[in-house]
């Protein structure tokens, strides 16, 4: 096993290199044939890390990792709406969203490590554990398809970017792509350059601490398919790893898939179910086969429906247009107004953030 942990690891650590040092090395818009492209490449890669978990592991364990698999790249597949919303309500520019989500995504990997192996080594030790997981999924389910969707992302909502606003200014506008940069400060450190975030390091707060809620979801979900600490993490991250791609290849359409939410609650119900079934009978037990069979035509008949209801259209009803589209005026840009009334100091007409954001847009 340590030998695949090692395997795993050289695998991850390549494609982060290649993606980073070779097919992005330089922040451009990356276009959907491209993105798709990169998805193919993702995919391609977890279909041949699934293949060589049959022949090394077992068929138990490979049927394990493409249930997890597809599982938790669907309901990562939740994270886009987000994704939008967020970049949408920080306006930040096209060319730089890859940075923010491939240094979320480098998070990700830490984040997930601690929750799985909490949950697992809580599952070993304490059986009923799973039923506490599996009421949780039902819950999420529900929640999901009763919650009204969010029009814009409020930095001072976010518990994570307040604790760091509290130790750390944050400029009113970008500085190129940087996460971080010195100005002269404010108040007792005028005159003196101080270390300044910018409003890309805090989309990536957001994007980090949305992939923490999002994980306390899908966590359990895949503990319902499995136990194996591997199994899950391997199926995990090369779900998330494919996600950036997936943003980018399915961002301007992703209004058309309008009961995905649906399907996605459907599975959580589903594997919530199936943790449930022991209390009515310690025997009843759903094969992985059943399970992984099950997940997809729940999927199937959620895309495949939302595709009939956009046909022609090509976007929901239901779907509303969300506060700053990008590429429109930035001024209604509502993260970076929140970010003014602490950041540096301007006039609501005349915030420089906003108008330099607004120059270098011309510029291009």
């Amino acid at each position: 096993m340590d030998l695949a942990w090692i395997a795993f690891g050289a695998i991850v650590a390549t494609l982060l290199v290649l993606d980073i040092g070779v097919i992005n090395r330089k922040p451009h818009v990356i276009q959907p044939k491209e993105a798709l492209m990169q998805v193919a490449l993702f995919v391609g890669v977890a279909v041949a890390f699934n293949v060589g978990i049959f022949l090394w592991m077992g068929s138990q364990a490979g049927v394990e990792f493409t249930a997890g698999y597809v599982t938790e790249l669907m309901l990562s597949v939740d994270n886009l709406f987000v994704f939008i919303l967020i970049f949408t309500s920080f306006c930040v520019p096209e060319k730089d969203q890859h940075k923010v989500l491939f240094y979320g995504i480098i998070g990700a990997l830490a984040f997930r490590m601690v929750f799985i192996f909490a949950g697992v080594t809580l599952v070993e030790r304490f059986d009923w554990v799973l039923y506490i997981f599996g009421a949780f999924l039902i819950f999420t389910a529900i929640r999901m398809v009763a919650q009204k969707e969010e029009k814009e992302v409020s930095p001072d909502k976010n518990i994570m970017v307040r604790l760091f606003r509290k130790f750390m200014p944050v400029t009113s506008h970008y500085e190129g792509d940087a996460f971080f940069v010195r100005k002269p400060g404010t108040g007792s450190k005028a005159g003196k350059k101080v270390l300044w975030a910018t409003p890309m390091f805090v989309a990536l707060l957001v994007v980090e601490s949305t992939d923490i809620v999002f994980a306390v979801d899908s966590i359990p979900a895949i503990l319902g398919l499995t136990t194996n600490s591997f199994i899950i993490y391997s199926s995990n991250i090369f779900a998330v790893l494919g996600l950036r791609s997936m943003y980018f290849a399915l961002s301007h359409i992703m209004n058309a898939f309008c009961y995905l939410k649906y399907g996605l609650a459907g599975i959580l119900s589903f594997v919530g179910v199936k943790m449930l079934l022991p209390i009515i009978d310690p025997g009843l037990h759903v094969p992985v086969e059943m399970s992984l069979a099950v997940i997809v035509v729940i999927l199937l008949v959620a895309i495949s429906a939302s595709l009939i209801k956009t046909r022609g259209t090509k976007t929901c009803p239901v779907v509303q247009k969300v506060a700053c589209p990008a590429g429109e005026d930035i001024r209604t840009c509502p993260a970076l107004k929140a970010l003014q009334k602490d950041g540096e100091v301007c006039d609501d007409a005349t915030c420089p953030g906003l108008v330099k954001l607004e120059e270098e847009k011309r510029k291009e």
